[in-house]
């Protein structure tokens, strides 16, 4: 900014108060005012938290108030889990805890010596009045109940959405040596603790449960005093005679908070106003000065205050997205605690700690390879007893455990997902799929997945479709298979499906769900549906077509087996043709197949059923199905729950848990292992083997996926398209040997693991 700017903070919190500190360091002329609602010794809570990467970044924002706050806090490196009996211990987290009125005093003895106006006592009513005023800037830093937010609501477009889990801020003089978890059952439910020493002889006391507990304790009804009662005599144990306390401690909802802008005209949002990000990642204040380091750099580096706000959101609201998701995967984890009190205590505390999916196994190695060890160790030992085999030398990480499917032993558990490659004639596949394939299977993967294989020609996706509705194209199948098991360790599955009404369009790299111009051919679906507008309406099937795709799915998993292949895998996921039965969103049948769940199951179970009769006993199968439609009146989690538990009843194996792609209207939550969240719960509440997909790119991720018993296999695609040898360069980066092919003699060389 090649000016003095006039800036005004409603909100007298750490957002406010720090971007007036930066603002006044770059430029004293810079004027700056913060108007606060509460006396400058008057704050709500007790301790927040800071890792030492947010500290860094303090230093090199503001060395001296860095200073100060480094003088006042309590650090720690270890994270204990009380659970089952048993004390986990983790350590080389670094994380520092500190008063937040302790912290309020630094920022605002600071921002006063640099001639930061300071306001106390101010509640402002009507942020209109500030508009009139001649401010160049006004922040709205005014917390989560924000005014500032409220009053432009229509601008910036705020999303609330209240947890409902119930929360209490206490505080107590135990002084917590780590980071502490409790878990304490009651007669009326479970209580957790999220505790943290933020001074010499005071620390932060967090109690946590959901809603149906709440009540069933009184708590919905009980005072300040009659909480801390309560839950004094639940932790009497924990607390060793310390007593707790109270600041305003309400049980609270956590609320959930975006705003699809966070700038209009002159008016920014800062800290909780603009996001909210859970507690059980860390602190709220931490990403409130964040957002004034980035907004100070942006006003600092841009000629105007539009130019500036526009850099800003830019800049910052990716960064917090991505914390938020992290934070919404660790909230719903502890809305849900209850789903993994079957996990033995290691196991348990090492989900605990991967909850929110960025910090890892590879991560925890580092910090504390004792305790990733003994994770390991637990892993390989269970799996071992579960499926009847030996150990292994030497000792793997989780993901080179073996395991067993019915009578199928995989090597490893990394899964090359299936992919359309477009490339066959009528069915037909030739030299492409067999070095495509081939050069996977070679590449070390455990399990090498076929691209969807349809079982007509009328239920191919495009004419480049692989196909096994005929002889030949079973012996041309043959030779992948023959080729996968003589070269290689590797198993190979079909995944057998029928395109539905998403059939007859052009090749991927042509058009993606773009309908053929000429040569297409007539769609069978649950209902007279278009997938797009301009789509083929496909036939609604009658008893005749219901009947043929069944014995079509049937002669389909006879030359499966007939070609060799180890797994057969069913397709009831996408808006195929059997996931299209499954979705009341392309299920508007009014007669045995359509209407309840159990009804819209009917069919793809029929289908299931045909094709395990006739798939040998010992070979498993494998269901794909999406645990949600992202889209109202959809699929949901709970029914996928459901229809695994019916699959599973019929005799499938494993499932193969992917999302969405049932309608284009879809609104998916993309991200780093968005789709695992899903596999996890289908796991855990319908107690089954689950394959995780989508966006899983690193070992680290596999290796926390399985440890932390999310799913028991991992399905990468990107991932081995842009590297056939994923799977043996994670050994290598893992110091773990996997043996090489005969024709690859690297064992012969100084082959040195680093």
């Amino acid at each position: 900014m090649r000016r003095a700017v006039k800036i005004l903070s409603i909100g007298g919190g750490p957002a406010g108060l720090y971007l007036g500190i930066l603002m006044k360091r770059a430029d004293k002329d810079h004027r700056v005012k913060v108007v606060e609602r509460n006396r400058p010794d008057d704050t709500f809570g007790f301790g927040v938290v800071f890792s030492d990467a947010t500290l860094e970044n303090l230093a090199h924002a503001d060395p001296e108030s860095y200073l100060k706050i480094t003088t006042a806090f309590a650090h720690w490196d270890d994270i204990e889990v009380h659970y089952g009996g048993e004390v986990l211990r983790s350590t080389g987290h670094g994380f520092s805890g500190l008063s937040r009125q302790a912290l309020l005093d630094i920022l605002s003895d600071r921002a006063k010596k640099l001639g930061v106006e300071l306001e106390y006592q101010n509640e402002v009513k009507d942020p209109d009045a500030y508009l009139r005023e001649d401010w160049d800037l006004i922040l709205g830093a005014d917390g989560v109940n924000s005014l500032v937010r409220d009053r432009f609501a229509e601008h910036f477009e705020p999303e609330l959405d209240w947890r409902p889990n119930r929360f209490v801020w206490l505080g107590t003089t135990f002084p917590f040596q780590a980071f502490t978890f409790y878990f304490q059952n009651t007669e009326h439910g479970l209580f957790q603790v999220h505790a943290y020493r933020y001074e010499k002889d005071r620390s932060t006391f967090i109690v946590e449960c959901n809603e149906a507990t709440w009540k069933r304790a009184g708590l919905d009804r009980a005072t300040e005093a009659e909480t801390v009662s309560y839950l004094s005599k639940v932790f009497e144990k924990q607390l060793a005679g310390h007593p707790l306390l109270a600041n305003r401690s309400v049980w609270r909802s956590f609320p959930n908070i975006k705003n699809r802008h966070w700038s209009y005209k002159n008016i920014v949002l800062l800290g909780d106003a603009a996001h909210t990000a859970h507690f059980s990642i860390g602190s709220g204040t931490k990403l409130a000065m964040e957002d004034s380091i980035e907004l100070a750099k942006a006003l600092t580096q841009h000629k105007s205050v539009p130019e500036a706000l526009s850099a800003y959101e830019a800049e910052r609201k990716p960064q917090v997205e991505r914390i938020q998701r992290a934070a919404q995967v660790s909230l719903e984890w502890f809305e849900n605690t209850e789903r993994y009190l079957g996990l033995p205590p290691i196991q348990f505390a090492f989900s605990l700690l991967t909850r929110s999916l960025r910090v890892t196994h590879q991560n925890l190695k580092v910090r504390d390879p004792a305790f990733v060890e003994r994770v390991d160790r637990h892993f390989e030992g269970v799996e071992h007893q579960r499926y009847g085999l030996r150990s292994v030398a030497p000792k793997p990480p989780p993901m080179f455990v073996p395991m067993r499917l019915r009578e199928l032993v995989l090597d490893n558990r990394v899964v090359v997902s299936p992919m359309c490659m477009y490339s066959a004639t009528d069915g037909t596949i030739d030299d492409f799929h067999l070095v495509h394939l081939g050069s996977r299977a070679i590449g070390g993967a455990g399990l090498v997945l076929t691209e969807m294989t349809d079982v007509s020609a009328d239920g191919r996706i495009s004419p480049g479709c692989a196909g096994l509705w005929r002889e030949e194209h079973g012996q041309a199948w043959q030779r992948v298979t023959n080729f996968v098991h003589q070269h290689s360790s590797a198993k190979i599955g079909l995944q057998l499906a029928h395109a539905g009404r998403k059939g007859s369009t052009k090749r991927g790299w042509e058009g993606s769900d773009q309908p053929l111009e000429s040569g297409g051919w007539p769609l069978l679906a649950p209902s007279a549906l278009p997938y797009l507008p301009h789509s083929p309406v496909p036939k609604a099937m009658d008893e005749e077509d219901l009947a043929r795709v069944k014995s079509d799915f049937v002669r389909g998993a006879r030359l499966a087996d007939a070609a060799g292949f180890d797994l057969l895998e069913l397709h009831c996921a996408h808006g195929y043709l059997l996931a299209s039965f499954l979705s009341p969103l392309t299920n508007q049948r009014s007669d045995a197949y359509g209407g309840s769940l159990e009804k819209r199951l009917r069919f793809p179970l029929e289908v299931f059923q045909a094709v395990r009769a006739v798939w040998p006993e010992g070979k498993p199968i494998s269901v794909r199905l999406s645990a949600v439609d992202w889209a109202p009146g959809g699929t949901t989690i709970e029914d996928s729950i459901q229809i695994v538990r019916a699959f599973k009843a019929a005799g499938a194996d494993v499932f193969d848990v992917s999302t969405g792609q049932t309608v284009k209207h879809q609104k998916p939550d993309y991200g780093r292992l968005y789709q695992t969240p899903f596999a996890e719960r289908i796991r855990l509440e319908a107690e089954v083997k689950v394959m995780s997909v989508g966006a899983i790119t690193s070992y680290a991720d596999v290796n926390s996926i399985l440890a932390a018993g999310r799913a028991d296999l991992c399905v990468l695609a990107r991932g081995h398209l842009f590297d056939p040898y994923w799977t043996r360069h994670a050994a290598y980066e893992q110091g773990y040997a996997l043996p090489w092919p005969k024709q690859y003699p690297l064992d012969r060389f100084q082959f040195r693991f680093a």
